[in-house]
């Protein structure tokens, strides 16, 4: 029987026919997304379903979802499906993460030009029969500074558009290496500098905890005067009331944004102002760029249905079904090694190197690999996945190595994930013992033991009298309560480790009393 797909949304109908010449039935419905129970009647006679970002892909839609193999994203974000429920289910969702790139680069550069000439407020003003020709005092982009926060597949197409508009260009981007950098001719930065020389800024970095209001009060003060900021990444990088705090006392000269904190933004404290312009998150809006997504997951699903291959999927790696039950957790433990190592990452990645040992080296290494980068670069780069983490981190400048050896020590299976910074070398190992669990077991040659837990305290500390005692009087007079404590040191007296689970949540005033402990050199909270 012939695998059936359902399109819920405004997809390009072009994706239909690389459906229908692969064997693949097709049931056309637009408009389908809109109405959850509708969908969820009828989405059990289904083994694929195309989406756009209308389809809210809920839980209930899934659990009536029993013959769906599959969920397709003609798009990057996938916050409208229920991933883990999906996970559960064994549905494969799959998002096309690069198609919009150029689309969206293109943007940013047209509000950068139309920022720059105060176009909208002139075009307006002409068409009103005013003919304001000295009100409209421009500035020139040539020679001018443009500041890049994120310099990944999007910031790198505007940097090379606005060198070819003779800017100089700068990107702060701790992934960025000063190899890729040098290809790229742009000048890698810290935030601080950036915001100092940046005639313009424009915001390429997905939304994480790192990134919210990255343009935050504090880093608006801290821009030259008269700067002009261009957002079409997300909404939330900017905090959008200090901006207009700064645009009100001039500090600001203009703003172009595309997207908000929240949308449909049918009301913003940035409308209205005479220096700002907005449209309604048209970054992925051209003819190319839906047809490019919908023929490309078109390609995907079919794929997937017909001959097994996944390709760009967010919630599983690329292994086959003989090899998974044995695999799946140690793509657990690679992806949350890789996680460790990169929640403690703070400055630009040079190179990451996996080493697998034993029973490990033998494993599908590739999708192992794939799932410890996609865990390192998560932290910053939000909508990475299992399949694009590689070629996200290649196109950062960041070199993978991967080695393999027999066992040697004292486990069946080991695997060990080395970060090379540009002022240090952070290792971790972990492994998984028979009760199926993931386990870290050495951390920068200190030995452990230790589960990975959802939170979870990770100290860098001197061995001495007392840091046990009084980081645990901490969390106690805080309510915090200690799961399990694992501590590690080379020597009497020397560098030491102590990763501690917690029930629920710390508070940052808590940690920087943490911190503030004679003993301890860092510490850090981490979730997995």
């Amino acid at each position: 029987m012939a695998p059936r797909v359902l399109i819920s949304d405004k997809i390009s109908p072009a994706s239909i026919q690389i459906f229908t010449d692969r064997g693949i039935e097709v049931d056309y419905k637009p408009d389908l997304g809109k109405d959850r129970d509708a969908l969820a009647e009828i989405i059990g006679q289904y083994d694929g379903l195309a989406i756009r970002s209308a389809t809210k892909v809920t839980s209930k839609v899934l659990a009536a979802a029993g013959n769906l193999k599959v969920i397709g994203r003609a798009g990057i974000g996938v916050d409208n499906v229920d991933i883990p429920v999906a996970t559960q289910k064994g549905v494969i969702v799959m998002n096309t993460p690069f198609g919009n790139s150029i689309t969206t680069a293109e943007h940013a550069i047209a509000l950068l030009l139309a920022l720059a000439r105060e176009i909208p407020a002139a075009d307006q003003s002409t068409q009103a029969g005013k003919w304001e020709k000295t009100r409209f005092l421009g500035v020139e982009i040539t020679g001018k500074t443009l500041g890049l926060i994120g310099c990944g597949n999007i910031g790198s197409i505007v940097a090379d558009r606005a060198i070819g508009l003779r800017m100089k260009v700068i990107a702060f981007d701790p992934f960025l290496s000063h190899e890729r950098a040098l290809t790229l001719g742009v000048e890698k930065v810290e935030l601080e500098d950036l915001l100092a020389r940046a005639d313009f800024i424009t915001l390429h970095t997905p939304l994480t905890e790192k990134t919210k209001n990255i343009l935050s009060a504090d880093s608006l003060n801290k821009t030259k005067k008269g700067v002009r900021i261009v957002n079409c990444a997300r909404g939330g990088l900017v905090d959008e009331m200090a901006l207009r705090a700064a645009l009100d006392t001039g500090h600001v000269a203009g703003a172009a944004f595309d997207v908000f904190s929240t949308e449909p933004a049918t009301e913003n404290i940035l409308f209205g102002h005479p220096h700002v312009i907005c449209t309604p998150h048209l970054g992925a809006s051209t003819m190319e760029a839906q047809e490019n997504v919908a023929l490309q997951i078109a390609e995907q699903m079919s794929d997937y249905l017909v001959r097994g291959a996944i390709t760009n999927a967010v919630n599983f790696p690329s292994i086959t079904a003989e090899e998974a039950p044995k695999l799946r957790p140690f793509i657990m433990l690679a992806e949350r090694l890789g996680s460790f190592a990169g929640q403690l990452t703070e400055t630009g990645i040079a190179s990451i190197r996996i080493t697998y040992q034993g029973e490990a080296a033998h494993m599908n290494t590739r999708a192992l690999t794939s799932s410890a980068v996609a865990g390192l670069l998560r932290p910053m780069l939000a909508d990475i996945n299992v399949v694009s983490a590689p070629s996200i981190a290649k196109e950062r400048g960041i070199v993978i190595e991967e080695m393999t050896s027999e066992a040697d020590g004292d486990y069946d299976a080991l695997i060990t994930l080395a970060v090379t910074t540009e002022s240090m070398e952070r290792s971790v190992s972990g492994t998984v013992f028979a009760d199926g669990k993931p386990r870290i077991v050495d951390i920068k040659g200190i030995k452990m033991d230790a589960e990975f837990a959802p939170s979870m305290i990770y100290v860098a500390n001197e061995d001495r009298p007392g840091f046990v005692g009084g980081f645990a009087s901490l969390l106690g007079d805080a309510g915090v309560n200690i799961a399990t404590f694992a501590l590690g040191r080379h020597s009497q007296g020397g560098d030491a480790i102590a990763l501690v689970q917690i029930d629920g949540d710390v508070s940052e005033a808590v940690m920087a009393k943490v911190r503030a402990l004679p003993q301890v050199r860092l510490a850090k909270v981490l979730a997995f």
